[in-house]
């Protein structure tokens, strides 16, 4: 996890947890690096506080919950949010995410298109991560930014464990509350009234195994 970024004479800098300073990159020079070929399209990857952190391709369990669960969410919007899928998003100068699913209002990508979607907290009703190997990044790194950013929920769906983690009420870099859900819990949301969803219907487990 980095530290709070400091700026000198030569630029903005980050430390890592080696404690090595780092040149903390913006959502600009990521720009630059994509159009000079330097960032690939095939790459995929966040900005967070200046650390360019790439990310690895997943698995069919996590793939799967990401399938259906986007699956269900189209079924029950409404015309004014798009249901967003592995979508980039700017939080910040420095922070560029890409949230697994993200119910986001329309007026979000009325922008230039060569720019990535910059969305005010109350144009983000929610925000999905699907976490394997990258749980405690999700839980600890990511859930402190969406909650400093001011985005009304977030589930945080632990494949492995077939739980899911829904945070309500950021209050500055924490949640007001955390609930746990089961297999079997229905996961709702009042973004979209008619919406239920639990993990088993995405799992297909047979009853002995919920």
């Amino acid at each position: 996890m980095n530290v709070p970024i400091t700026r000198t004479s030569s630029g903005a800098v980050t430390r890592a947890a080696d404690g090595f300073a780092r040149r903390a990159f913006t959502v600009d020079d990521v720009s630059k690096m994509m159009a000079a070929g330097l960032l690939g399209p095939e790459e995929r990857f966040e900005l967070i506080e200046g650390d360019i952190v790439m990310l690895s391709s997943q698995h069919i369990g996590h793939e799967r919950i990401k399938h259906a669960l986007n699956f269900a969410l189209v079924k029950a919007a409404g015309d004014e949010v798009y249901v967003a899928v592995e979508s980039a998003l700017q939080l910040g100068d420095d922070i560029l995410v890409v949230p697994d699913i993200a119910i986001v209002s329309r007026t979000i990508y009325a922008a230039d298109p060569k720019s990535f979607a910059r969305p005010r907290a109350q144009d983000v009703r929610l925000m999905i991560e699907i976490a394997t190997a990258t749980l405690a990044y999700n839980r600890k790194i990511k859930a402190r930014l969406y909650a400093r950013h001011g985005i009304s929920e977030y589930w945080l769906i632990d494949a492995g464990e077939r739980a899911a983690h829904v945070h309500r009420g950021p209050r500055g870099d924490d949640w007001e509350v955390v609930d746990e859900r089961g297999a079997n819990d229905k996961l709702t949301t009042p973004v979209l009234p008619s919406f239920a969803f639990t993990l088993a219907q995405a799992l297909n487990l047979p009853e002995a195994e919920r």
